[in-house]
C-alpha cells in the first residue's frame, strides 16, 4: 500500500455497526413511545420467524485497560454482580412484556467490561433467568467475552453447559512493553490454557482479538504476536486497528502519550504484516478487520452471502430485532435503534422504576434505510447495487462522483449499477462507505467524531 494512497484517505471515520452514525441520531423524532412500537411492529410484522438477537453487557473490570474504548466500571468490589444482574432481568422482563409471544433467541452475545468478573453462578443465573422468558433456537449462536487472565475452567464448563458455543479472548499483543503501556499484563500461557480449555469442552470456535498500532509497538512485535497465535490455532481473529479517541473515552486512552503512538504508515506496515502472515496461515480475510478459517461458519456466512453487521459486529446469522439489555447497550429494530443510560446507578434506578432505561436513540426514514442497505452491503460483501425502483436515491450521482478518485486510484470499480471494492481497496472500505453517508456528507463536522480509517 503506498504511502501516497495512506496520506490521501487516512482521515477520521465511522466504524459503520450502524446506520446512522450514533452522532447523527436525531432526538428530535425520538422517544421510547416511539422506539417501543418499532420493536412491537418488527416483531408482529415477522409472523412466521419470531427470531431475536440479544446483547447483554456487564460493565465491570476490575483494572483499567488503557486502549479500551468500551463502556465500563473499574471496581474489586464483586458485591455489585447480583443487583446488576437482577437489573438486567428486570429489562428482560419489560421487553418480553412488550411482545405477542415467546421469543426465540437465534443469537446471544455478553460482553463488556469483563464478563468474566462475575462468577460462573452469577453467570449461569443470568442465562437461566434469560431462557425462563424465551426459547433457545436450533443452532443459535451463543457466545461470551472472556479474559484470559481471570477466565476459569468453571467459567467455561457451566457456560457450555448452558448452551454456549463460541469464545473471544482479547489478546491484543504478547510484547511486554506494549502491554505494560496498556496496563494489560497477560502471559501467553494463559492465553494457551483457556483456548486449549474451551476446545477440550467442545466450542465449536474460539477468537482472538489482536490489536495493531498500540503505544510502542513495532512490526516486529506485530510479527511476534501472530507467530503465537498460530501455536493455538484459534478459529477466527480480529485483526484491529487501535482507536485512538481520548477525547470521547476521558482519561482512559492517556496512559500514554500521543508520541508513543506508530504513525499512520508504521499502522498500515503492521496491518499489510499481519494480514500477509495471517493469510499464510490459512486465515481468510472477512469484511474488515476480521480473518477467519475455512472450517468456521463466520466463512461460511461470508461464501453464502449471508454475513450480516451490527453493534455486536460481524456476524453469521442476522435477526431483524437485537435487543441490547445493560448499561449503555444499544437496540437494534431495523427501523429504529435506541441506547441505554450509560451510567450504571441511572440505569439501574430507571429499570427498578418499571421503565426502560433508553435515553437516546433514532427512528430511519425511507432514505436511512436505503443507505443502511448500502453500507451493509459494502461491510459485508464489499459490493452493492442500485435500480431506479428500489435502493436509488437522489443523490447518487453526487456520490458516485466523490468515488470517481477512489476509482482512478484502482481502489473500486464503478459499472452501470453497481459499486465494487477491489482487494486493493480493502483497507478502505470506511472510506467507500463514508461517501454513501448522507448524515455525515451534510453535517461536515468541524471536530473530529471518530477515529482515523488507517
Amino acid at each position: 500500500m503506498s504511502d501516497n494512497l495512506i496520506t490521501k484517505y487516512n482521515i477520521p471515520g465511522p466504524r459503520y455497526t450502524s446506520y446512522p452514525t450514533v452522532p447523527f441520531w436525531k432526538d428530535d423524532t425520538f422517544s421510547t413511545k416511539a422506539w417501543q412500537e418499532s420493536v412491537i411492529n418488527t416483531y408482529e410484522s415477522d409472523k412466521e420467524n419470531t427470531a431475536i438477537s440479544l446483547y447483554i453487557h456487564l460493565p465491570f473490570c476490575e483494572q483499567l485497560c488503557t486502549f479500551c474504548g468500551c463502556n465500563k466500571r473499574i471496581t474489586k468490589n464483586h458485591t455489585v454482580e447480583t443487583p446488576y444482574l437482577e437489573t438486567v432481568l428486570k429489562e428482560w422482563t419489560l421487553y418480553t412484556n412488550l411482545l405477542n409471544k415467546r421469543p426465540i433467541i437465534r443469537e446471544l452475545h455478553i460482553g463488556g467490561g469483563t464478563p468474566t468478573f462475575f462468577s460462573p453462578e452469577n453467570l449461569a443465573a443470568l442465562i437461566n433467568g434469560i431462557f425462563k422468558l424465551a426459547t433457545k433456537a436450533d443452532k443459535a449462536s451463543i457466545s461470551f467475552e472472556g479474559h484470559p487472565n481471570n477466565t476459569s475452567f468453571e467459567h467455561l464448563k457451566v457456560l457450555k453447559d448452558l448452551g454456549f458455543n463460541r469464545v473471544s479472548y482479547g489478546v491484543q499483543d504478547y510484547n511486554e512493553t506494549v502491554q505494560k503501556a496498556i496496563n494489560r499484563i497477560q502471559p501467553f500461557e494463559n492465553v494457551k490454557r483457556v483456548t486449549e480449555q474451551a476446545r477440550d469442552l467442545g466450542y465449536n470456535s474460539v477468537g482472538h482479538d489482536i490489536i495493531f498500532g498500540l503505544p510502542f509497538q513495532t512490526k516486529e512485535h506485530i510479527i511476534n504476536t501472530i507467530e503465537k497465535t498460530k501455536e493455538l490455532k484459534p478459529d477466527r481473529i480480529a485483526f484491529y486497528s487501535y482507536a485512538h479517541v481520548p477525547w470521547i473515552k476521558g482519561n482512559g486512552q492517556r496512559g500514554f502519550k500521543d508520541t508513543d503512538l506508530p504513525s499512520p504508515d508504521e499502522k498500515r506496515e503492521m496491518y499489510e504484516i499481519g494480514k500477509e502472515a495471517l493469510q499464510k496461515a490459512g486465515y481468510i480475510e472477512i469484511g474488515m478487520d476480521h480473518f477467519a478459517l475455512s472450517t468456521d461458519s463466520l466463512y461460511q456466512s461470508m461464501k453464502d452471502n449471508t454475513m450480516h453487521r451490527n453493534f455486536m459486529g460481524y456476524s453469521d446469522l442476522k435477526t431483524e430485532i437485537m435487543i441490547g439489555l445493560g448499561v449503555s447497550s444499544i437496540s437494534d429494530s431495523w427501523f429504529g435503534f435506541a441506547q441505554n443510560e450509560k451510567k450504571v446507578e441511572e440505569y439501574q434506578k430507571r429499570i427498578n422504576n418499571n421503565e426502560l432505561a433508553v435515553y437516546r436513540g433514532h427512528i430511519l426514514n425511507k432514505e436511512d434505510l436505503i443507505i443502511r442497505k448500502h453500507i451493509l452491503n459494502l461491510m459485508c460483501t464489499l459490493q452493492t447495487s442500485w435500480t431506479e425502483n428500489e435502493t436509488y436515491f437522489k443523490e447518487m450521482p453526487e456520490v458516485l462522483a466523490q468515488l470517481k478518485e477512489m476509482e482512478s486510484d484502482q481502489l473500486i470499480k464503478i459499472e452501470k449499477e453497481t459499486l465494487t471494492i477491489l482487494e486493493k481497496g480493502r483497507p478502505f472500505v470506511r472510506n467507500v462507505c463514508m461517501a454513501f453517508d448522507l448524515h455525515l456528507q451534510r453535517a461536515k463536522p468541524e471536530t473530529q467524531l471518530f477515529s482515523m480509517t488507517i
